[in-house]
């Protein structure tokens, strides 16, 4: 009994379990699926051309604009204005209220309007009636070179102030005109990436369809090829122990032939040998006769001595071989069973796989092809029933805004000639005010010569007082108009930022379009037959972080699409059929019982021969060596005093030496070639034991596989085969629903649009125009002390009319010697207006 148990545990170890580990390991399904890296057309965005912008100024215009506006966007009462049309008192007020920091700079800039002119006229009459410095006579005090100095100085850097404020005019000028000049090509290149936008939805739709019909068409091919790729499948599966057994008999067969081949090569080595032997031994008895007689003759002195020697004269050992006869028809017998011819025919029942696997599954496969075509039909269907007719609506009024944008072009590239000439005009006013100021500057400074008497000034010093005074002068008559220009742009400027430009890049413009009944009839949610209240800045913000159309317009509430690309219904039929399918592989014996016992035989046969036995007999009888007996004999005959008895010993050794050579030059030969023939049977029957164990062993293994497994090795690989092209269409129906969810129509584009827009309008167009009012403003501000104290500074450079000697009533030395007072001056008292 526990011997009985010892052997089941023995046999389990040794066959049953290494048969369920392979089993186990070849029976996992290998499906390489390669990712489908399909890329969806993108639409070529037009950049845009405008590389300019007025930003140098912007942080002070947004400081100035949050200064005069600080309160936020009028939300609520831009609602109250959109539904109630007719404008009452109070919603007037409420405007008017909102408006208080415009309004405020607006009364200022009235007021400049108003008192600059009038000032100017006060101050021009003044002047003529020799009031406000219009007498030619300057009132000299000790500190009078100190003052010129200080209003040199501070008329100097106002100057300097324009200017940068008239660069400034002359820069955000060119940006405003370049701007306008540029839009309707910017416009157009906006809604031409818009359109190429919506055109390219369609087209990734189609992308997705196309990959649909690659993908049936390759699951096609696969199952078309199914004899092929299942039957290699199922090859793959017997290869594990079939080759081993394959490759083992081919061994074995080799080893038979190369034994076969060593014994006949034996059998007639010894065919030419044993004559050739026979020979030798005959004439090698007849000298050994004729030597024993010669040595019992009575004249032969002292030959008794080589009796001994004589007894060994015979060739060393004898070639008498054991029977081969078994071992021969034990190699016949392997040979007649085909033993390769056994390997051969495995080996053709192995590649005939493939063709019984087509034959096999004809049927199943043209019930497939059926199925994939519905697949793809499904699939097709899914793509059509996208409502993209909506963006065939959507195109129509862009091109016809591109038509009407190239319509108006003629007229907003003269708007942009026109407002550049205005700018340069209005640049040029202001710079010819630098210019005086700057030239009076220079024509003093160079002209004037303090010691001079005021009377006696220089041309070039008079000069310079009187292009201060013509600055002045072009100052009171333009800057009135200037500042109407800047009241008028900074109300249109100013607003169009604080009410447009800024709440859209903080979206609070969007929220207020948002708003139900800021735009009549139009609610989103309900256009798209949502569940979700979805809003437009919502869908902004969507599509500024670049999302799919599916995830920004919540599209899963209005198509269902997992049941639209769910193909299960037809890949349960397509997996049904290949289970209905019966693939039978006739089994084969791969060795049968006889050949099995043939090489028992042979084995046995092979292990029995002695070998090293008769390798040894042919070292004996290649040790024979008759020249040292002949050499015996010579020397024996030297010392025989009887010629007859000496010539006999001498032909005897003759004789031995012939014997020796006929040895040496006919049987060595075949004696070494027989030798080698030997050992390498003996290399051979040594290993003969073991390759048939081996053959055995392997050939088992792969039988019982091919017994009791090739079977469930068919149906697993098939299963394996059809979940293979399954997970095939799982692939690229998940790659589909990820790309139309996550990947075809992203808004970004349409969200960059509108930044653009945005950009054009308020980076370009808005912060240009408001740089230039400010810059414009920047200038009248500063002509109000550029007047004043360009007219002081005229004084201490103009060529006076009259001489002062008098300060604070007191007679003081004449600083100017060259002047020669008169008599009557001296006894007069100061006139009144000295002291102005």
């Amino acid at each position: 009994m526990l011997n009985m148990k010892s052997r089941m545990k023995g046999v389990f170890w040794s066959g049953v379990l290494p048969l369920f580990l392979w089993t186990f390991v070849n029976g996992q399904p290998s499906c390489p699926i390669k990712a489908i890296n399909t890329e969806l057309q993108t639409p070529n965005e037009i950049p845009t051309k405008l590389t300019f912008s007025s930003d140098f100024m912007s942080p002070i215009v947004h400081s100035f604009l949050d200064t005069v506006q600080p309160k936020p966007f009028p939300k609520d009462l831009l609602l109250r204005m959109i539904k109630d049309m007719n404008f009452n008192t109070d919603l007037v007020k409420e405007v008017l209220l909102y408006e208080i920091g415009f309004l405020v700079c607006v009364a200022i800039g009235i007021l400049y309007i108003v008192l600059m002119p009038l000032i100017g006229l006060i101050f021009a009459c003044c002047r003529c009636c020799g009031n406000c410095g219009g007498r030619m006579q300057q009132k000299q005090t000790k500190n009078i070179h100190c003052k010129r100095r200080s209003f040199y100085l501070v008329t100097f850097l106002i100057t300097v102030l324009i200017l940068a404020g008239n660069i400034c005019m002359f820069l955000s000028s060119t940006n405003t005109s370049e701007t306008v000049n540029r839009t309707p090509t910017e416009l157009t290149d906006i809604l031409e990436n818009v359109k190429g936008y919506l055109t390219n939805i369609p087209k990734q739709i189609q992308n997705v369809t196309n990959e649909a019909g690659s993908t049936v068409d390759k699951v096609k091919n696969n199952l078309v090829e199914t004899g092929p790729l299942l039957g290699r499948s199922i090859q793959n599966g017997l290869k594990g122990p079939l080759d081993p057994a394959f490759n083992s008999i081919t061994e074995i067969a080799r080893v038979i032939n190369s034994t076969s081949e060593g014994l006949l090569h034996l059998n007639k080595t010894l065919e030419l040998l044993k004559p050739k032997v026979d020979v030798v031994q005959a004439n090698l008895s007849a000298v050994r006769q004729r030597i024993n007689n010669t040595l019992h003759s009575s004249e032969c002195v002292n030959c008794t001595s080589l009796q001994p020697e004589l007894d060994k004269l015979s060739l060393d050992g004898s070639l008498e071989f054991p029977d081969q006869n078994d071992l021969r028809s034990a190699v016949d017998k392997a040979i007649n069973a085909d033993v390769f011819g056994q390997a051969n025919k495995g080996r053709d029942f192995f590649d005939s796989i493939p063709e019984k696997v087509k034959n096999e599954t004809k049927l199943s496969v043209q019930l497939a092809l059926v199925e994939l075509d519905r697949i793809k039909t499904q699939i097709s269907g899914v793509t059509k029933n996208l409502p993209l007719d909506v963006l065939k609506n959507i195109l129509t009024p862009l091109t016809e805004a591109q038509k009407s944008i190239k319509d108006v072009s003629p007229y907003l590239e003269k708007s942009s000639q026109i407002s550049r000439a205005v700018g340069l005009i209005l640049s040029c006013l202001i710079l010819l005010v630098v210019i005086c100021n700057f030239l009076g500057l220079l024509l003093g400074v160079t002209g004037l010569n303090p010691k001079d008497n005021p009377t006696e000034r220089s041309g070039t010093s008079n000069c310079g007082g009187i292009f201060f005074m013509v600055g002045v002068g072009f100052s009171f008559l333009v800057s009135w108009i200037f500042m109407l220009v800047v009241l008028i742009l900074f109300i249109v400027g100013g607003n169009s930022y604080t009410m447009v430009c800024k709440p859209w890049q903080n979206k609070e413009l969007i929220q207020l379009i948002d708003t139900p009944g800021v735009i009549p009839n139009f609610n989103l949610s309900s256009t798209l037959n949502l569940n979700t209240n979805l809003k437009i800045v919502n869908v902004y913000s969507d599509c500024q972080e670049n999302k799919a159309l599916w995830t920004t317009f919540h599209l899963n509430e209005i198509f269902d699409l997992n049941s639209e690309l769910d193909v299960s219904k037809y890949t349960r039929d397509i997996y049904q059929t290949f289970e209905d399918a019966q693939i039978n592989i006739a089994n084969i014996t791969i060795l049968t019982p006889e050949v099995k016992s043939q090489l028992n035989n042979f084995s046995s046969s092979a292990s029995s021969m002695n070998f090293s036995n008769i390798i040894q007999q042919i070292k004996d009888v290649s040790g024979t060596n008759l020249s040292s007996a002949a050499e015996s004999l010579d020397i024996l005959a030297g010392k025989q005093s009887s010629q007859n008895i000496k010539g006999q010993l001498q032909g005897q050794a003759k004789d031995l030496r012939d014997i020796q050579t006929e040895i040496t030059s006919n049987i060595m030969p075949l004696l070494l070639e027989l030798n080698t023939t030997i050992r390498n049977l003996s290399t051979v029957a040594s290993q003969i034991t073991v390759a048939v164990n081996n053959v055995l062993k392997k050939v088992g293994y792969a039988q019982d596989v091919l017994n009791y497994n090739i079977s469930q090795i068919v149906k697993t690989e098939s299963k394996a085969f059809i979940d293979c092209q399954l997970e095939i269409f799982q692939a690229f129906v998940h790659w589909a629903n990820q790309t139309i969810t996550e990947r075809v129509g992203c808004c970004g584009p349409a969200a960059a649009a509108i930044d653009r827009s945005e950009k054009l309008l308020c980076k370009h167009l808005v912060e240009s125009l408001n740089a230039f009012w400010l810059s414009l403003g920047w200038c009248m501000m500063f002509l109000i002390p550029s007047i004043i104290f360009s007219v002081k500074l005229a004084k201490y450079y103009r060529r006076m009319k009259y001489s002062d000697v008098y300060e604070n009533n007191n007679f003081m030395m004449n600083p100017f010697p060259k002047v020669h007072l008169k008599p009557e001056l001296l006894e007069k008292p100061p006139p009144p207006y000295a002291n102005s």
